[in-house]
Formats: structure tokens, sequence, C-alpha cells
């Protein structure tokens, strides 16, 4: 396919962890990009936990910066650790800060989803929870390929490199799925 822009993704991990997996896991689609798109990966280590009192005195400098970089970003790609059967709390605090008015940036946002954990579901769980939180947020996910890395330390090195080749066939999959369909959604 012919690109007549680059398509700027955003990448946030759920993890906050050194080690994180799920970090990982999007170093690893920087790595697998196809032609004509980028990828930022967000910083929401720093973003304290939602008050809407503190929202009304003005957004902090942490959540102002993600609350940017979501709305630069054509896409966004969101790799998701599963904790107690759903997305971790950092992970919805960031999206709780990022959907608040004036003019929220995930509205009408493309999305990719994956996750990775060291257990045999793959994030299952999140990501269905990630998607009802795009249904409100009007957000556009893609449907596939769906990316549950189960098992992860299995499948990165201990640099946190991601190693299993068909793992990062799949990534790499889910990166053109997210670029065409951003550009199917928004030619440009």
């Amino acid at each position: 396919m012919a690109q007549s822009r680059v398509v700027r993704t955003l990448g946030i991990s759920g993890s906050l962890r050194k080690g994180s997996f799920n970090t990982a896991a999007l170093r690893a689609a920087a790595e697998l990009l196809p032609d004509g798109m980028s990828l930022e990966i967000a910083d929401i280590g720093d973003i304290p936990l939602y008050n809407d009192d503190v929202r009304q005195l003005g957004y902090p400098p942490a959540v102002q910066r993600l609350r940017d970089q979501i709305a630069a970003a054509d896409a966004l790609l969101f790799a998701t650790p599963e904790y107690n059967y759903s997305i971790s709390g950092v992970l919805k605090n960031a999206i709780d800060w990022a959907s608040r008015p004036p003019d929220p940036p995930l509205v009408g946002k493309p999305a990719g989803i994956m996750g990775a954990t060291g257990g045999l579901w793959g994030t299952t769980r999140a990501q269905y929870h990630l998607r009802q939180c795009f249904v409100f947020l009007n957000m556009f996910p893609v449907n596939k390929p769906e990316v549950m890395i189960a098992q992860a330390p299995n499948k990165f090195d201990a640099q946190g490199r991601l190693t299993d080749q068909q793992t990062r066939d799949i990534v790499a999959q889910l990166m053109v799925a997210l670029r065409d369909w951003t550009l199917r959604l928004d030619p440009g």
C-alpha cells in the first residue's frame, strides 16, 4: 500500500515495572513498524491519581503532556497487563485523565491493543475491559489480529527483547492493521 503520510502512533503501557513485558512489547512493536508509521512510547509513571477537584484547577503537567501526546497522535497502541481480571489501575487512571473535558483527546482515535502476562490467558479479560472503555470514548479499536502474549517470560530474553518469532509476526501484523485502519478512518 502506497503511503501518502506517516501514521503517528502513541504507545501506552499499563505497567510501570522496570522489566515490564508490556513495555517490552511496545518496544518490539517499534522495531516491527511497517512503512508509513512511527511509534512514540508515552511515560505515564508520573501521572497523579485522578481527582476532579485537581482537574478543575487545571491539568497537572504530566497529565497535560499525555493529553497533548494523544491529541498529536493519529492512532494509539495500548499494551495492557491483566490485574484481577481487568486492566491495571495506572492504565485506567491515565485513561480517566485523558477522557475529561475540554476536548478529550481519546475520542474518535483508532487503537490497537496487545498485552503480555506470565499466565496462560495472555490478558484476554483485560483487553475486553479495555474495549469496554473504548465504547464509551467512541474509540475505534482494531478487531484483529488479537495479540495476547501468554507465558511472556518464555517469549522475551533477559534484556526484554521479544524473541519468539510467532509473537513477533503477530505484533507486526497488528501494526500493519492499525496503520491501515487509521488510514481507512482518516485518509488525510
